[in-house]
């Protein structure tokens, strides 16, 4: 098999369980043209990430990790109209526009853009929060975890992204940093006893890679 049939597969699961959004693909034309790198989810892992916000009946969510807003929109369309989403972005160019394409989807009323580094953030949020996404600069993980669980209740849902790293995840010699942080989230994770815990490769129109997916078991 090969990322060309992987992401065929891909486009077929978007057709028949998407169908076209103008929103999302607006979204996703304008960060291009701003520059903004081609590292948002998939469509198939945003409507996942909206999904799972609705089974967990999240009213409050926090991303860490904003980029273009694409996940964000995904994440907030699953939100009731009293809900809240919190989303930080360390790069003010990639906020404004985030910012741009969450007014153009209508959400803003429930969108909160926090803009800085996500651990200077953190320490000013209030909790909790019934689902938090991390998918921000990889060496920084296990510290994005443990500020999702003080910032969590008993039930909350926590999803990191990129934790397979191609494979590479499994190599503590690589050097890479991203590598290095996802195998101190993964120590971390195994050791926390208030998270349950497992990660999921996938494959498809963005290569070989995976999440890790939370639930804190314990009150926090």
């Amino acid at each position: 098999m090969s990322e060309q049939q992987w992401s065929a597969v891909d486009r077929y699961i978007g057709e028949h369980l998407l169908g076209a959004d103008p929103v999302l693909d607006d979204a996703l034309r304008d960060s291009d043209a701003a520059g903004l790198p081609a590292i948002n989810v998939a469509p198939n892992q945003g409507k996942f990430l909206h999904l799972l916000t609705l089974i967990a009946g999240a009213r409050r969510v926090l991303e860490i990790g904003t980029l273009g807003g694409y996940s964000t929109i995904w994440l907030a369309r699953a939100l009731p109209a009293d809900g809240r989403l919190v989303t930080l972005e360390a790069d003010p160019a990639h906020a404004e526009v985030a910012t741009a394409n969450l007014r153009r989807a209508g959400l803003l009323d429930r969108v909160d853009v926090k803009v800085g580094p996500a651990l200077d953030t953190l320490p000013h949020l209030e909790g909790p929060f019934d689902l938090v996404f991390i998918d921000a600069d990889k060496p920084s993980n296990r510290d994005y975890v443990g500020w999702a669980l003080r910032l969590a209740r008993r039930g909350t849902v926590i999803v990191v992204d990129n934790v397979v790293r191609g494979g590479r995840v499994i190599d503590a010699t690589t050097g890479d940093a991203a590598v290095d942080g996802t195998r101190r989230l993964f120590e971390y994770v195994a050791t926390e006893p208030r998270l349950s815990a497992t990660a999921v490769q996938t494959i498809g129109g963005k290569g070989y890679d995976g999440f890790l997916l939370a639930v804190v078991t314990a009150d926090v």
